[in-house]
């Protein structure tokens, strides 16, 4: 008959090493206030055992969670993957397993949703992204479930919570002021979703940088995307078919810009030459196109990195009873990068933006 191989439990270490299943846990979890000696005999015993702990183990031995959720309202996308690698930097680091929920933050039941999901799921934290960042709901259900969060990017109520940003406002008037010193007047800009901080934020300081050229934002070149690139190319197809069409056309994420230069390839139109075209993020698209993005720099994985380090750190606090005042905002440097997609303003707008077609 085989010989069974039975996983050794976190009660073989403890008997092992002769302490309980608590101080096991404690060592595990490098909590301090655990004598030396006894830190090393259990540590011993784990390596003499093989032992490796389950999630569950440790929740249970320890009466702490190990799951850290990630909260965000749109799926897929490069910001959300680049969110994700930065917290998972973190999370295993610490010891702790990320989890991943879509919330549908317009969804009329999106309370009872949240709420299951809290009260099914023990976590230690939550940090959020945009929108579900300002979702009202969505707080006050972690709030009552007294479950510690940090939140990217909001746009209300930024001191009633731990917050990790750029200044997007001040980012969107750098390369407002980028496209403005080339000469453009005529410039178009696609927004995001309404839901997302960003599309105001990111609007008004496209709308202060004209305002200090004497400039103001025309409405018939402002049309509307949601951060993706099939969104934009309707947009972007409406504002190049104008006969006054713009000379440039800042769009609000990187992916939209890319739909933008595809528009303008489709059409004839030259780019730096006829149209300039800027982004924002400096993701990998922005790279990957021809001419490669004007855009923004925003440090999403260290935004990732960071809104973790916090949370982590509030965890700890609460443990030990001791909360955060005042909440901790972090807020990271962004850049501009000059790359190949814009350039001086055409001399002559309408007459000489005429697409220019092949035979």
């Amino acid at each position: 008959m085989a010989q069974s191989h039975r996983k050794p439990t976190i009660n073989d270490v403890a008997a092992l090493a002769e302490v309980s299943i608590k101080t096991v846990s404690r060592v595990m979890n490098k909590e301090p206030n655990v004598r030396d000696v006894v830190r090393q005999r259990v540590q011993a015993a784990i390596a003499q055992l093989g032992y490796q702990p389950s999630l569950s183990a440790r929740s249970l031995a320890g009466e702490r969670s190990f799951l850290i959720g990630h909260f965000y309202g749109d799926t897929g996308g490069q910001y959300t993957h680049d969110i994700q690698l930065g917290m998972l930097n973190r999370c295993r680091a610490a010891g702790y397993h990320l989890l991943i929920e879509e919330i549908a933050y317009n969804a009329p039941d999106v309370e009872e949703r949240a709420a299951a999901l809290v009260n099914q799921v023990r976590m230690a934290g939550v940090v959020l992204t945009p929108p579900v960042t300002d979702n009202p709901i969505v707080l006050g259900v972690l709030q009552r479930a007294g479950v510690p969060y940090v939140r990217i990017a909001p746009d209300r109520d930024i001191d009633t919570s731990p917050i990790v940003r750029i200044d997007e406002w001040k980012a969107t008037r750098d390369l407002t002021e980028h496209l403005i010193k080339l000469g453009h007047t005529r410039i178009g800009f696609i927004k995001g979703k309404a839901q997302h901080a960003a599309t105001r934020l990111r609007y008004a300081g496209f709308c202060e940088a004209l305002a200090d050229h004497g400039l103001a934002p025309m409405p018939d070149l402002i049309e509307v995307g949601e951060f993706n690139y099939a969104s934009a190319l309707p947009a972007a197809t409406r504002l190049l078919e104008r006969a006054d069409r713009p000379t440039a056309i800042l769009a609000s994420n990187d992916e939209m810009a890319a739909a933008t230069l595809a528009v303008a390839h489709g059409m004839g139109i030259t780019v730096p030459e006829q149209l300039s075209v800027v982004g924002f993020d400096d993701m990998p698209i922005a790279s990957m196109v021809w001419p490669q993005l004007v855009t923004i720099r925003q440090p999403v994985i260290q935004m990732a990195e960071a809104a973790a380090d916090i949370l982590l750190e509030l965890i700890k606090r609460k443990d030990a009873g001791v909360w955060e005042n005042p909440m901790p905002h972090r807020q990271l440097d962004h850049s501009l990068i000059i790359r190949g997609s814009t350039g001086p303003a055409p001399g002559q707008p309408g007459a000489a933006l005429r697409p220019v077609r092949s035979a």
